[in-house]
């Protein structure tokens, strides 16, 4: 019987190899849990929007050094993930937007990439040669 709910299991998340659903959002330490960000598609352009802050002291937070239309909006509720695109040459890969660090303001050129068949998020961000990356854990 466990076996074969976790066969079930394994299947499900095979169906929802895509950055599309709700995740954990984990620092790039790998252990600190820092948001929940919903990622929708609308007609094939991906965009993420924090939901919700671990931290209770950053619940009220607002984006105070970011530089374009996001500054000094409320960190619950932020656009993070903009403008993303499956690649024409790999569809395992969105990339062709970005994502902005609300803790430092920073926009990078990012790329997203569903492992462990869609169970985790790996989302890397770009400023010229240099790249930070994260593992993200799917919540739904």
């Amino acid at each position: 019987m466990g076996l074969a709910l976790a066969t079930a299991a394994a299947g499900a998340w095979a169906d929802t190899a895509t950055p599309v659903g709700l995740w954990k959002t984990i620092d790039d330490d790998g252990k600190t849990e820092k948001s929940l960000v919903r990622i929708t598609d609308n007609g094939g352009v991906l965009t993420g929007r924090i939901e919700k802050v671990f931290d209770p002291k950053r619940q009220t937070a607002k984006c105070d050094k970011c530089s374009d239309d996001r500054k000094d909006q409320p960190i619950v509720g932020l656009t993070i993930i903009r403008n993303l695109k499956q690649d024409a040459d790999d569809k395992e890969i969105w990339t062709g937007g970005d994502v902005l660090d609300p803790d430092n303001g920073k926009v990078y050129r990012t790329r997203l990439k569903p492992i462990d068949g869609g169970a985790k998020l790996q989302l890397r961000g770009y400023i010229g040669p240099f790249y930070r990356s994260q593992t993200w854990i799917r919540v739904e």
